[in-house]
């Protein structure tokens, strides 16, 4: 059976006050020729590394903006449900339909989870679109840029990541022969030490074999590169502080999630302890959400990820209440070229940016999906073109398309 979320209803949302549209806000004034409206938007869900949601909005001048939901079950359906609340806007309107998509979609989880994420979406396509309206690139819409390249850092894997002396084989590829400077590996691998996986709690054996890691990869990597080490949400509080205890002798750049998300008091707690700089964020939704993590300073570094977390403006809400804090930021992201570009326009507009997270290196086709060129020695060029500057190649996109999913329509 076939379902047209798009004909979903809210009863309450209906009549309340929770509508911030056009119509209803009494927004009439005239903007020459800058009066356009979305007419559409769709979405197409392709098989890369992660299953990547990219997203289109269509107007009635014929322009179109591309952007990218981080990937997720039940995104394309949520899209699919807020079109409505869209057609007839004017696209430039970003800020404004963002909320009006969190405050019509409030009774349907817009605090956290997939409902940001398919707003997170929506609002990147929106900042494609309103650069090729006015002619300008997207970070301009942001407030300009602070500089002209976005360092990356690279997500390595091996085919043994238990390993140490492997981890450190790949670390020494990827600075010698792939051009990065700064790279993360993951901790929460199998050591063969545990004895029971759902407690949470690391055995002495175990630190001491994430210890080998770390200690490998940045003996032999030195002062060529940052590393940094990700946990995954996996350990209890007095494990994460042992871990982060044991590796303070190490130029870790940052032990990321060392504890579960939803508390925030236990990993300010954890960050206080050690002198290992601890990054959390890419489990938190909107500026709200990261609130308490920045003032509490239960992180030595904030990690979003754009495309989950709101999108390029809330991005830069939760940058500016980082910096109040002088907290900097590192952008968690598994996206595409068309999320990991947006992201970067994000990077260049804030100034308390460290680099932003390319976790396909290893996939040979990541960069076939635009016509551009996105990555060069470990960084990004900012494009210059209007909106995020990229654009989809569709024959690679039809390529590799998850099964059943349809083609946007053209232009």
């Amino acid at each position: 059976m076939v379902r047209d979320y798009a004909q979903l209803h809210d009863p309450n949302a209906e009549y309340t006050m929770r509508n911030l549209s056009a119509r209803s806000m009494d927004l009439s004034a005239s903007r020459g020729d800058r009066d356009v409206t979305i007419t559409d938007v769709q979405t197409t869900m392709v098989n890369g590394n992660f299953p990547w949601t990219l997203v289109r909005i269509y107007t009635d001048a014929g322009v179109v903006g591309t952007g990218e939901a981080y990937w997720g079950a039940g995104v394309p359906e949520l899209i699919e449900r807020m079109k409505p609340f869209l057609f007839g806007e004017n696209p430039l309107d970003i800020d404004r339909l963002t909320e009006h998509l969190v405050q019509k979609m409030s009774g349907e989880g817009s605090i956290a989870g997939v409902t940001v994420t398919a707003i997170s979406g929506i609002e990147i396509a929106l900042h494609d679109l309103a650069g090729k309206i006015l002619d300008v690139p997207a970070y301009q819409l942001l407030g300009g840029k602070y500089r002209d390249e976005m360092r990356v850092y690279c997500d390595c894997h091996t085919a043994d990541e238990a390993d140490p002396i492997a981890c450190a084989d790949e670390a020494e590829h990827v600075v010698e022969e792939l051009g990065y400077d700064a790279l993360k590996f993951d901790l929460d691998v199998p050591s063969g030490h545990e004895k029971d996986r759902a407690n949470r709690h690391l055995r002495e054996p175990e630190i001491a074999h994430k210890t080998s890691i770390v200690e490998a990869v940045t003996d032999r990597v030195g002062s060529r590169a940052d590393v940094a080490f990700d946990c995954h949400w996996t350990f209890s509080a007095g494990s994460a502080r042992r871990l982060a205890g044991a590796l303070e002798e190490f130029p870790v750049w940052w032990l990321e999630d060392p504890v579960p998300p939803e508390n925030h008091d236990v990993q300010r707690e954890v960050t206080r302890f050690t002198s290992t700089p601890i990054a959390a964020g890419e489990n938190v939704y909107r500026k709200h959400g990261h609130r308490k993590l920045v003032e509490d300073q239960a992180v030595d570094i904030i990690a979003p990820d754009m495309p989950k977390v709101g999108g390029m403006r809330e991005t830069r809400k939760i940058a500016d209440l980082a910096d109040t804090y002088y907290v900097p930021v590192a952008m968690h992201n598994v996206a595409s070229p068309v999320g990991t570009v947006a992201s970067a326009h994000v990077g260049a507009a804030i100034s308390n940016s460290l680099a932003v997270e390319y976790h396909s290196y290893q996939l040979g086709w990541w960069e076939d999906l635009v016509e551009e060129d996105v990555i060069e020695e470990g960084y990004i060029e900012i494009p210059e073109e209007p909106g995020l500057g990229v654009t989809l190649d569709m024959d690679a996109v039809s390529e590799h398309m998850m099964e059943g999913e349809e083609l946007f329509d053209e232009a």
